[in-house]
């Protein structure tokens, strides 16, 4: 959860930077590619292992992000190694698109499912929680077989618990009175 913070709070910065600068799409481009990195099994290690000498870290990450333009996103690598937070590039990556979204007027909706949800299936949840929230959605799917059945969908605070797993606490709490 801690790291989840730590992403948040780049991502917000690299964000607003982003922003002042109107480079939002070379960022999502470069934090692209910075989490392809941290999410390959070989590279992620390397960048991960305090084994390696700082400056072969350097000059990786001059040989994957080249030039001038990737200056900032350059130094935002070497801030990371610096501190040991590689590996929360991904998480930074998907904080920085819920922004850029958030920013387009599109809400991100985190929705957990027990199984794989079809195509229309994620159509038809993503209009009623547009339906329900008044905001274009976009969805972010995860499955979790724990829920049994149904699903649970966070938009920002809002959370719905439609999730068989609730239904059945509830009926548990119910019962016991």
């Amino acid at each position: 959860m801690a790291a989840r913070g730590i992403a948040r709070r780049y991502a917000q910065a690299v964000f607003e930077l982003a922003r002042e600068t109107d480079t939002v799409d070379a960022w999502l481009g470069q934090l692209s590619r910075l989490a392809d990195v941290a999410n390959d099994d070989v590279a992620g290690a390397f960048f991960k292992s305090p084994s390696v000498d700082s400056k072969d870290k350097h000059a990786a990450v001059v040989q994957f992000l080249p030039g001038e333009a990737n200056q900032q996103a350059r130094n935002l690598a070497l801030l990371l190694i610096q501190r040991h937070r590689f590996e929360v590039v991904p998480e930074i990556l998907e904080a920085f698109q819920g922004l850029v979204l958030t920013s387009q007027g599109i809400a991100v909706a985190e929705v957990t499912t027990a199984v794989e949800l079809s195509e229309a299936e994620r159509a038809a949840v993503a209009t009623k929680l547009t339906a329900l929230i008044g905001q274009q959605v976009q969805l972010q799917t995860r499955v979790d077989p724990a829920i049994i059945g149904g699903l649970i969908a966070r938009v920002g605070d809002r959370m719905i618990d439609g999730s068989v797993e609730s239904q059945l606490r509830s009926l548990r709490a119910r019962v016991a009175r």
